[in-house]
């Protein structure tokens, strides 16, 4: 319009420019579509006159209202608008009156010294939406942005989606291999670090929601054309169940994520501050939980409720902020404020911390050395999680600031095109850049990828690997080796065992069964039965394995052990018995058996085998009078022993004779 005065009411009675403009949209079509060349003139004389310096109300006249009803005749009847009483062309003063009427449709334009007044922003009937849904555009109700963005030209707008494609699978693989990494072993992943698993799911949701706008387009972030003359508008409140779930999905999630940082310190806090333990904190783990999932949840319930989904023509998503300012500052970058203040300092303080109880083990290096490994493990890890999210929030802050200047130079650009008042500002042309809207996208989804970092090790890869080879035959070769390894582990842990029980050594609790060899002769008919029935019960008792018989024989072997330790001499005479008795043994089958043991010494002289026995217990009572007094009570054991090995040797001599008979 080339005047900027006007006067109330107008000929329908309107007296607020908001009514007549809502009462003149109707019209729209008609200033659009140019079917007429005075319908502009028109309309602005009927619904908002002209008001000159000499107050002089400027009308429609009829002439004019008759060419504008013959050249839109057509369009008036496509689009069903109904033409108001006050309107009809007999009812006006002819062009020609005196009334000013005839005034030409352009009138030179005012001096700059005129006031200006802000006209606000009036909805072109191409963007109209359908009422009832919620939808609001630069304060224009039932209004949405075009779904062309406002900003970039095409091919721009087609590469920034390729690139948040490329950046979302990308982290996707990453959040994944994270989760993926803590279901292989989840005994590993313990408070405090528990919550770096629940952060990265709520970031694999993010990721794997910003890959579906990729692969859907504007299919969910857009919406058709409510009117014929519309275009596709982006979608706002509650226009597409599909975009309220994007957006329901991805903020609750993004939100999450942080959500699930602000914990991630506090846990940290909690184990290097007061010096909690890993079971003290997981106590905690439901209300860290409740405060996870019901923070976002609620936040995402308030959006809801107040149709504050928008759709976003270059990812492809819906998120919130992207058109109300309002919106941005209370729902995004005040949660991502709180979030970055409350993390960084809980993070500080567990450093200092930290830093403490190393000063207070110097002396211990290797701790200290661990413990300075640790330290710089959450230093590169939080680093990677705030750099990127400090970003983003400059990324907002920065666009919440500059938004208006961007929607008034649009304004500017378009008005013309849809007919529709221009701004009253003159501000220089203020247009964002690609760069800004790519950094807060790729900050966005590269936050999630710094929970990589905190399970990459080699104990990692270690598990990877034997997850995918568990399932495949092993080699033969390395089972053996790994059986002989854990021999030799068993051996090696038994035998320290028995070092041990040898330093406290029993003789009663000793399980080696020494056998002695007793050898004689034996004849004579009578005492074959009995020598028979006693070597039955020698062999029973040592077969059976008799707790008496072994711990005889054990103090036996005990005091043998301590014969040849202690006297050289008696370990050779031993010998040298066993051998005659060998010999003995070996002749007694050529020869005939005595019936009274006899024993030959080395002087060539026989003595029997009770005198032998008598003479063996005599010097080992003098060398051990220790040990003859423990064994006092075994000793008739001993002697039964003995006895029962003479007789089945007796009887096996005598069985030997006969067959060679």
């Amino acid at each position: 319009m080339p005047y900027n005065m006007t006067f109330f009411p107008n000929m329908m009675e309107h007296y607020d420019q908001d009514i007549a403009a809502s009462h003149m949209e109707p019209f729209m079509p008609l200033a659009t579509l140019r079917c007429s060349p005075d319908v502009h003139h028109f309309l602005c004389q009927a619904f908002i006159p002209t008001c000159t310096e000499e107050n002089r109300v400027i009308r429609p006249c009829r002439e004019h209202c008759e060419a504008v009803l013959s050249d839109c005749e057509e369009n008036i009847r496509v689009f069903g608008i109904a033409w108001p009483l006050e309107l009809q062309c007999d009812k006006l003063d002819p062009c020609s009156s005196d009334d000013g009427s005839s005034l030409p449709a352009t009138t030179p334009v005012l001096s700059s010294s005129s006031a200006l007044r802000d006209l606000g922003f009036w909805c072109p009937l191409q963007l109209k939406t359908k009422p009832g849904h919620g939808s609001s555009f630069l304060g224009a109700q039932d209004c949405a942005p075009p779904c062309t963005n406002m900003y970039f030209k095409p091919h721009d707008i087609e590469f920034a989606k390729s690139f948040v494609g490329v950046c979302s699978i990308i982290c996707l693989c990453a959040t994944l291999f994270t989760f993926l990494t803590f279901l292989i072993d989840v005994k590993r992943f313990r408070y405090p670090e528990r919550p770096i698993i629940f952060y990265a799911v709520c970031y694999s949701f993010v990721s794997l929601i910003y890959f579906v706008g990729f692969l859907l387009g504007n299919n969910a972030a857009c919406a058709t054309a409510a009117h014929p003359a519309g275009v596709d508008t982006v979608v706002l409140g509650s226009q597409s169940k599909g975009c309220t779930l994007l957006f329901m999905l991805l903020y609750f999630f993004s939100i999450a994520g942080l959500v699930w940082w602000v914990i991630l310190t506090i846990t940290w806090f909690l184990a290097a501050g007061p010096k909690w333990s890993c079971e003290a904190i997981e106590k905690k783990a439901v209300w860290f939980h409740s405060a996870a999932w019901g923070i976002p949840g609620a936040l995402t319930v308030m959006l809801l409720a107040l149709n504050k989904v928008e759709g976003d023509n270059i990812s492809g998503v819906c998120f919130v902020g992207l058109y109300d300012l309002d919106a941005l500052r209370y729902f995004v970058l005040a949660p991502l404020c709180v979030g970055v203040v409350v993390g960084l300092f809980l993070i500080l303080a567990g450093i200092v911390s930290l830093n403490n109880v190393r000063q207070v083990i110097q002396h211990d290096e290797r701790n200290q050395e661990k413990l300075k490994k640790f330290m710089i493990r959450i230093g590169v890890f939080s680093c990677l999680y705030l750099v990127p999210l400090v970003t983003l929030l400059a990324c907002y802050t920065y666009e919440q600031s500059h938004r208006s200047a961007w929607e008034t130079t649009w304004i500017n650009d378009r008005c013309q095109e849809y007919s529709i008042p221009c701004s009253y500002k003159t501000t220089e042309p203020d247009r964002p850049d690609l760069s800004l809207f790519l950094v807060k996208y790729l900050m966005t989804l590269v936050v999630g990828i710094s929970a990589v970092f905190w399970v990459s090790s080699k104990k990692t890869c270690s598990e990877w690997a034997f997850f995918c080879n568990r399932t495949r035959r092993r080699d033969p070769i390395s089972e053996s080796r790994r059986v002989l390894q854990e021999s030799c582990e068993f051996f090696l842990k038994h035998n320290s065992r028995v070092q041990h029980k040898k330093k406290h050594y029993k003789p009663s609790s000793h399980k080696l069964k020494v056998i002695s060899k007793s050898m004689g002769t034996s004849t004579g008919t009578a005492g074959a039965p009995a020598g028979a029935n006693t070597t039955s019960k020698g062999t029973s008792a040592l077969g059976n394995h008799d707790p008496h018989a072994q711990g005889s024989l054990s103090e036996a072997s005990a005091r043998e052990h301590l014969d040849r330790g202690n006297s050289g001499r008696s370990s050779r005479r031993g010998e040298r018995e066993r051998e005659r008795g060998g010999r003995r043994s070996k002749g007694g089958s050529s020869s005939k058996v005595s019936s009274h043991s006899e024993i030959m010494h080395p002087d060539g002289r026989m003595s029997s085998r009770s005198e032998l026995s008598e003479a063996r217990q005599v010097p080992s009572a003098q060398q051990h009078p220790a040990l003859n007094q423990s064994l006092g009570g075994s000793s008739s054991v001993v002697q039964d022993s003995a006895h029962h090995l003479v007789h089945q040797v007796q009887e096996e001599s005598k069985d030997t004779k006969d067959s060679g008979c």
